[in-house]
């Protein structure tokens, strides 16, 4: 099955790409474990592609 990525799939592989290098840089292994956790830029991007993945750009909540 080969599924085209719409436009969300596409900026969520970029963010997961950029995190994976900061972990790699900073030789973490989770956001977690950095002191920046909270106002890191490049997690916060990361996690709005999350959402606007999952929701597909639609405004709204989750429920888990």
């Amino acid at each position: 099955m080969n599924e085209q990525k719409d436009e969300y799939e596409l900026r969520l592989d970029e963010t997961i790409e950029e995190l994976t290098q900061c972990h790699a840089k900073l030789g973490v292994r989770s956001c977690v474990d950095c002191e920046q956790v909270f106002t890191c830029k490049i997690r916060s991007a990361y996690v709005d592609a999350v959402y606007a993945s999952m929701s597909k750009g639609a405004s709204g909540g989750f429920d888990f």
